[in-house]
Protein backbone atom coordinates (compact mmCIF):
# COMPACT_ATOMS: atom_id res chain seq x y z
CA UNK A 1 0.00 0.00 0.00
CA UNK A 2 1.25 3.49 -0.88
CA UNK A 3 1.25 5.93 2.03
CA UNK A 4 -0.16 9.18 0.59
CA UNK A 5 -0.89 10.78 3.97
CA UNK A 6 1.90 13.37 3.97
CA UNK A 7 1.19 14.28 0.33
CA UNK A 8 -2.54 14.65 1.09
CA UNK A 9 -1.72 16.94 3.99
CA UNK A 10 0.73 18.91 1.83
CA UNK A 11 -1.89 19.47 -0.89
CA UNK A 12 -4.50 20.79 1.53
CA UNK A 13 -1.95 22.95 3.33
CA UNK A 14 -1.15 24.57 -0.03
CA UNK A 15 -4.85 25.13 -0.60
CA UNK A 16 -5.23 26.76 2.81
CA UNK A 17 -2.33 29.08 1.96
CA UNK A 18 -4.22 30.27 -1.13
CA UNK A 19 -7.36 30.86 0.94
CA UNK A 20 -5.32 33.01 3.31
CA UNK A 21 -4.15 35.14 0.35
CA UNK A 22 -7.64 35.82 -1.02
CA UNK A 23 -8.85 39.40 -1.35
CA UNK A 24 -12.08 39.29 0.68
CA UNK A 25 -12.85 42.92 -0.17
CA UNK A 26 -12.94 42.10 -3.89
CA UNK A 27 -15.01 38.97 -3.26
CA UNK A 28 -17.48 41.03 -1.22
CA UNK A 29 -17.85 43.53 -4.07
CA UNK A 30 -18.41 40.68 -6.53
CA UNK A 31 -21.10 39.13 -4.35
CA UNK A 32 -22.90 42.46 -4.08
CA UNK A 33 -22.80 42.77 -7.88
CA UNK A 34 -24.59 39.40 -8.08
CA UNK A 35 -27.03 40.58 -5.42
CA UNK A 36 -27.81 43.81 -7.28
CA UNK A 37 -28.43 41.96 -10.53
CA UNK A 38 -30.75 39.57 -8.71
CA UNK A 39 -32.56 42.39 -6.92
CA UNK A 40 -33.03 44.29 -10.18
CA UNK A 41 -34.43 41.24 -11.99
CA UNK A 42 -31.46 40.79 -14.33
CA UNK A 43 -30.03 37.68 -15.93
CA UNK A 44 -26.65 36.37 -14.77
CA UNK A 45 -24.82 34.73 -17.66
CA UNK A 46 -21.99 32.36 -16.70
CA UNK A 47 -19.58 30.19 -18.71
CA UNK A 48 -16.24 28.42 -18.80
CA UNK A 49 -14.31 25.59 -20.48
CA UNK A 50 -13.47 22.15 -19.13
CA UNK A 51 -13.49 22.14 -15.35
CA UNK A 52 -14.62 25.76 -15.42
CA UNK A 53 -17.62 24.71 -17.53
CA UNK A 54 -18.53 22.25 -14.79
CA UNK A 55 -18.23 24.99 -12.17
CA UNK A 56 -20.43 27.30 -14.26
CA UNK A 57 -23.10 24.61 -14.59
CA UNK A 58 -22.90 23.82 -10.89
CA UNK A 59 -23.28 27.51 -10.07
CA UNK A 60 -26.44 27.78 -12.14
CA UNK A 61 -27.84 24.77 -10.27
CA UNK A 62 -26.99 26.09 -6.81
CA UNK A 63 -28.57 29.50 -7.44
CA UNK A 64 -31.52 28.58 -9.68
CA UNK A 65 -32.60 25.65 -7.52
CA UNK A 66 -30.60 25.55 -4.29
CA UNK A 67 -31.43 29.10 -3.18
CA UNK A 68 -34.44 29.82 -5.40
CA UNK A 69 -36.44 26.92 -3.96
CA UNK A 70 -37.04 29.00 -0.83
CA UNK A 71 -37.61 32.52 -2.19
CA UNK A 72 -40.43 34.05 -4.24
CA UNK A 73 -38.04 36.04 -6.43
CA UNK A 74 -35.89 33.46 -8.22
CA UNK A 75 -32.32 33.83 -9.38
CA UNK A 76 -32.00 33.82 -13.16
CA UNK A 77 -28.63 32.24 -13.93
CA UNK A 78 -28.04 31.17 -17.55
CA UNK A 79 -25.10 28.83 -18.16
CA UNK A 80 -23.85 29.35 -21.71
CA UNK A 81 -21.99 26.02 -21.83
CA UNK A 82 -24.94 23.79 -20.89
CA UNK A 83 -26.51 23.42 -24.36
CA UNK A 84 -24.06 21.11 -26.12
CA UNK A 85 -25.91 21.11 -29.46
CA UNK A 86 -25.90 24.92 -29.61
CA UNK A 87 -22.21 25.13 -28.70
CA UNK A 88 -21.21 22.48 -31.25
CA UNK A 89 -23.21 24.18 -34.00
CA UNK A 90 -21.52 27.53 -33.32
CA UNK A 91 -18.09 25.89 -33.06
CA UNK A 92 -18.58 23.94 -36.29
CA UNK A 93 -20.20 26.67 -38.39
CA UNK A 94 -18.50 29.78 -37.03
CA UNK A 95 -15.68 29.29 -34.51
CA UNK A 96 -15.07 27.74 -31.10
CA UNK A 97 -13.92 31.21 -30.03
CA UNK A 98 -17.49 32.45 -30.60
CA UNK A 99 -19.50 29.80 -28.70
CA UNK A 100 -20.29 32.17 -25.82
CA UNK A 101 -20.29 35.58 -27.48
CA UNK A 102 -22.75 34.39 -30.14
CA UNK A 103 -25.26 33.37 -27.45
CA UNK A 104 -25.07 36.83 -25.84
CA UNK A 105 -25.70 38.80 -29.03
CA UNK A 106 -28.81 41.00 -28.80
CA UNK A 107 -29.70 39.40 -25.46
CA UNK A 108 -27.43 40.74 -22.72
CA UNK A 109 -28.36 44.18 -21.36
CA UNK A 110 -26.88 46.67 -18.87
CA UNK A 111 -29.29 45.22 -16.29
CA UNK A 112 -27.56 41.82 -16.55
CA UNK A 113 -24.23 40.45 -15.31
CA UNK A 114 -21.64 38.33 -17.11
CA UNK A 115 -19.52 35.88 -15.09
CA UNK A 116 -16.52 34.43 -16.91
CA UNK A 117 -14.66 31.51 -15.35
CA UNK A 118 -11.14 30.79 -16.60
CA UNK A 119 -8.24 29.32 -14.65
CA UNK A 120 -5.68 31.17 -16.76
CA UNK A 121 -7.91 34.15 -17.45
CA UNK A 122 -6.98 33.87 -21.13
CA UNK A 123 -9.61 31.50 -22.58
CA UNK A 124 -10.37 33.23 -25.87
CA UNK A 125 -14.06 32.33 -26.02
CA UNK A 126 -14.64 33.57 -22.46
CA UNK A 127 -12.65 36.77 -23.09
CA UNK A 128 -14.64 37.42 -26.29
CA UNK A 129 -17.92 37.07 -24.41
CA UNK A 130 -16.68 39.39 -21.65
CA UNK A 131 -15.65 42.01 -24.21
CA UNK A 132 -19.10 41.87 -25.81
CA UNK A 133 -20.82 42.13 -22.43
CA UNK A 134 -18.86 45.29 -21.67
CA UNK A 135 -19.71 46.72 -25.11
CA UNK A 136 -23.37 46.24 -24.19
CA UNK A 137 -22.92 47.98 -20.84
CA UNK A 138 -23.20 44.85 -18.70
CA UNK A 139 -20.75 44.49 -15.79
CA UNK A 140 -18.25 41.63 -15.91
CA UNK A 141 -17.20 39.41 -13.00
CA UNK A 142 -13.98 37.46 -13.59
CA UNK A 143 -13.34 34.21 -11.70
CA UNK A 144 -9.70 33.43 -12.43
CA UNK A 145 -6.43 31.93 -11.20
CA UNK A 146 -2.73 32.29 -12.02
CA UNK A 147 -2.06 36.00 -12.76
CA UNK A 148 -5.68 36.62 -13.82
CA UNK A 149 -4.91 37.06 -17.51
CA UNK A 150 -6.86 39.26 -19.93
CA UNK A 151 -10.19 38.43 -18.31
CA UNK A 152 -9.22 39.77 -14.90
CA UNK A 153 -7.76 42.94 -16.42
CA UNK A 154 -11.00 43.90 -18.19
CA UNK A 155 -13.39 42.85 -15.43
CA UNK A 156 -15.36 45.15 -13.15
CA UNK A 157 -15.44 42.59 -10.32
CA UNK A 158 -12.98 39.89 -9.33
CA UNK A 159 -12.91 36.54 -7.57
CA UNK A 160 -9.28 35.57 -7.99
CA UNK A 161 -7.46 32.45 -6.79
CA UNK A 162 -3.82 33.63 -6.60
CA UNK A 163 -2.13 30.33 -7.45
CA UNK A 164 -0.37 28.88 -10.57
CA UNK A 165 -1.76 25.35 -10.04
CA UNK A 166 -4.89 24.54 -12.05
CA UNK A 167 -6.19 21.88 -9.67
CA UNK A 168 -6.04 24.18 -6.66
CA UNK A 169 -7.43 27.08 -8.71
CA UNK A 170 -10.43 25.00 -9.77
CA UNK A 171 -10.90 23.78 -6.18
CA UNK A 172 -11.02 27.38 -4.98
CA UNK A 173 -13.45 28.37 -7.74
CA UNK A 174 -15.83 25.64 -6.61
CA UNK A 175 -15.59 26.90 -3.02
CA UNK A 176 -16.56 30.38 -4.26
CA UNK A 177 -19.79 28.90 -5.59
CA UNK A 178 -20.60 26.96 -2.43
CA UNK A 179 -19.61 29.86 -0.18
CA UNK A 180 -21.91 32.21 -2.10
CA UNK A 181 -24.76 29.72 -2.06
CA UNK A 182 -24.44 29.41 1.72
CA UNK A 183 -24.19 33.16 2.38
CA UNK A 184 -26.97 34.17 -0.02
CA UNK A 185 -29.16 31.38 1.38
CA UNK A 186 -28.61 32.64 4.92
CA UNK A 187 -29.18 36.27 3.94
CA UNK A 188 -32.19 35.91 1.67
CA UNK A 189 -33.96 33.14 3.57
CA UNK A 190 -32.83 33.43 7.19
CA UNK A 191 -32.17 37.21 7.14
CA UNK A 192 -28.72 36.68 8.63
CA UNK A 193 -25.24 37.53 7.34
CA UNK A 194 -23.51 34.31 8.34
CA UNK A 195 -21.26 31.58 7.01
CA UNK A 196 -22.79 29.04 9.37
CA UNK A 197 -24.99 26.14 8.28
CA UNK A 198 -28.32 27.63 9.41
CA UNK A 199 -30.65 25.53 7.26
CA UNK A 200 -34.08 27.16 7.00
CA UNK A 201 -35.22 28.95 10.15
CA UNK A 202 -38.95 28.23 10.24
CA UNK A 203 -40.00 31.47 11.92
CA UNK A 204 -38.25 33.50 9.21
CA UNK A 205 -39.98 31.77 6.28
CA UNK A 206 -42.37 34.03 4.40
CA UNK A 207 -41.16 37.29 5.96
CA UNK A 208 -40.34 40.22 3.70
CA UNK A 209 -36.61 40.96 3.59
CA UNK A 210 -35.30 44.49 3.24
CA UNK A 211 -32.26 43.98 1.04
CA UNK A 212 -29.24 46.27 0.82
CA UNK A 213 -27.52 45.33 -2.44
CA UNK A 214 -28.32 48.69 -4.08
CA UNK A 215 -27.13 50.77 -1.13
CA UNK A 216 -23.58 51.84 -0.36
CA UNK A 217 -22.21 50.23 2.79
CA UNK A 218 -21.07 52.59 5.54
Amino acid sequence: MVDFRDAIREYYEREMEVINRMDFDEINLAMNAIGRCYENGGTIYVCGNGGSASTASHMQNDFNKGISEYVDQKFNFYCLNDNVATMMAIANDISYDEIFRFQLRNKITPNDLFIGISGSGNSKNVVNAAEYAKECGAPVLAITGYSGGALDKMADFHMHAPEPDMQIVEDIHMTYDHMMMKLFHNFLINKKVSGQNLGVIEEEKGKVLTRNFNKESK
